[in-house]
């Protein structure tokens, strides 16, 4: 067995290039993100500084005084490393280096200092699961059976002139690509681009972690891991059974080494550098994150659970909402994590669509307001909410109508192996993957009613949403009662409330169709999901706390009146 150590020389991330007065090293004794307002930042679509249509890390350092501004504690920034975005830069060929089309280290040492400078943290999104095709490692991986790096991934032989096993890609075919180079086959759950490392290799974890170390020395504070549960692989890698191909992902998620790994990940670089570890949840049983986030284990702080965003979809298949079911799922995700666990809160991120077209109302005339009382639903669930970038100000679907309109190799790959092949007609795939697509969170951010939403002066990678001279930051920043200026009021508030991110959480009508109504502690939140005025029946003399439309709540002896896409906090007296 080749030492985990010296396979590794020349190779591996050198830590401590750039050190920042040491603060990675600090343990605070109250966790900060248990209070904190997370802002999701997808770099290629947020702000272009020079011309070329694609967003850069200069560009988010002009824009880190909005962040400042709108309460934000933390950046969870997608991946910036070095990539030939096969899948925008969730295929990484060298994790210690910048995207050149986002800039250069030094760029992103600047804008480090600047969220330093504002009290604001920074979180990278770590994936490890795979790299890219094009890393060293790969590269040397590829060239023979009896090289070093070998073991770094997971190569096979076929059956035949078959696959290995059965597993399907996320990203359409098998998930495995044969090699000319020696005759096998390599394992990739994602795109043919994106090999999957072999974390059983003890020096592929080392070499993770030194990414990590890496990354930490500069003061970042800490990771959110992509698909972090399905780097444990199944012993053997058998097939899976007729039901199993269903949902792949509950197999891929359940190595029975994930616990393990973690563990060693936390006691090897998380704990010493105080650092923060938020794990991408697909496929992973209650139970399973449960553990994952049970601080007796010392694995992760917490984990993005999709069963929110994901409960009206089959695939890409769109399928009904119900409200009751909703609620359901925040009531058994709330219970479900423990005494000793602690969720994450997120109504969209850079692969679901925009909360708005999605659970709200996009109509011209209901966008806003329901925009404003999703806001009160993702801000007073218990656990750490994310705001994903535009959904402060109320951004919406992008009205896709051909498939070449669509960016993401994911649909592509759909495209190829059911409407190509005649299992699904055109018309039907495309009119779920418009409501369903991750491209709807892709499209650049709506700065302004100027060309390009300002966003570029240059031509947009992908297409800027036409509706952006109606919806954007510049119409909504002097406007106390917009969308951006409810979210600054609601996160101010929610700061205050030293009680409400630890409150229990009571549901109170389950199974009402159109209201949500549950108690945080001391308050109740009561909103409603419909256009239609709706009754709340309380106990007491509600008194409104705060309410996402000054017109839309009024409180009554034992009861609340609201206005269609209203949301309010009341107490009770």
């Amino acid at each position: 067995m080749t030492d985990r150590r010296s396979v590794l020389k020349g190779m591996a991330c050198t830590a401590g290039v750039i050190s920042v007065a040491g603060e990675a090293q600090l343990h605070p004794t109250v966790p900060w993100w248990k209070r904190a307002t997370i802002y999701q930042i997808y770099p290629r679509s947020f702000q272009d500084s020079n011309g070329d249509g694609i967003g850069d890390l200069p560009g988010i350092t002009s824009r880190l005084d909005y962040i400042k501004g709108l309460g934000i504690d933390a950046v969870w920034l997608s991946p910036h490393f070095a990539s030939p975005n096969a899948d925008n830069g969730y295929d990484i060929s060298d994790y210690c280096a910048v995207m050149p089309e986002f800039g250069s280290m030094a760029d992103f040492d600047t804008m480090l200092a600047g969220m330093k400078d504002r009290g604001i943290r920074l979180i990278l999104d770590l994936v490890v699961n795979h790299s890219s095709d094009e890393h060293a490692w790969f590269t040397a991986s590829r060239a023979s059976r009896n090289n070093p790096y070998r073991d770094f991934y997971i190569w096979r032989d076929g059956k035949g002139d078959q696959p290995p096993n059965n597993y399907p890609s996320f990203f359409g075919g098998p998930a495995w690509t044969r090699d000319e180079t020696t005759g096998q086959w390599y394992l990739h759950y994602f795109g043919r681009k994106q090999p999957d490392l072999n974390w059983e290799n003890p020096a592929v974890r080392d070499a993770v972690y030194d990414v990590m170390r890496f990354w930490l020395e500069k003061g970042v504070a800490g990771f959110r891991m992509d698909v972090i549960p399905f780097v444990s692989k199944q012993p053997g890698l058998p097939d899976l059974s007729p039901e199993q191909l269903k949902n792949p992902e509950y197999v891929y998620a359940s190595g029975p080494k994930m616990h393990e790994y973690m563990q060693e990940m936390r006691r090897e670089v998380l704990a010493p550098y105080g650092a923060v570890a938020i794990g991408e949840a697909y496929g992973v049983t209650a139970e399973a994150a449960q553990r994952l986030t049970d601080s007796r284990r010392g694995e992760l702080d917490m984990v993005l659970n999709f069963d929110v965003v994901r409960l009206d979809r089959d695939g890409w298949r769109k399928l009904p909402l119900s409200l009751p079911a909703l609620k359901k799922v925040y009531a058994r995700l709330n219970a479900e994590v423990g005494p000793f666990g602690w969720n994450s809160v997120f109504q969209e991120n850079h692969d679901n669509p925009r909360a708005v077209s999605h659970f709200g109302d996009d109509d011209p005339l209901w966008w806003e307001r329901s925009a404003k009382a999703l806001a009160v639903l993702l801000l007073t669930q218990p656990g750490t909410p994310f705001i994903y970038q535009g959904e402060e100000i109320g951004m919406t679907n992008y009205p896709f109508r051909e498939i070449g309109e669509f960016n993401d190799v994911e649909v592509h790959g759909q495209w190829k192996d059911d409407v190509e092949t005649g299992k699904v007609p055109a018309a039907t795939y495309l009119w779920d993957i418009a409501q369903t697509s991750r491209d709807n969170a892709r499209t650049p951010m709506q700065w302004s009613s100027q060309s390009n939403a300002g966003f570029t002066r240059g031509k947009p990678w992908m297409p800027v949403n036409p509706n952006f001279t109606a919806i954007n930051a510049a119409t909504q920043t002097s406007k106390d009662s917009s969308v951006l200026g409810f979210y600054r009021r609601l996160i101010r508030w929610r700061s205050r409330q030293s009680d409400l991110a630890v409150s229990s959480y009571v549901d109170l009508l389950p199974d009402h169709p159109t209201l949500f109504l549950y108690r945080r502690g001391s308050v109740v939140v009561a909103i409603n999901l419909s256009r239609q005025v709706q009754q709340v029946p309380l106990t007491g003399n509600p008194t409104i706390v705060l309410a996402s439309d000054d017109d839309g709540a009024t409180g009554q002896p034992g009861n609340l009146i609201l206005s269609g896409w209203t949301a309010a906090v009341v107490s009770l007296s």
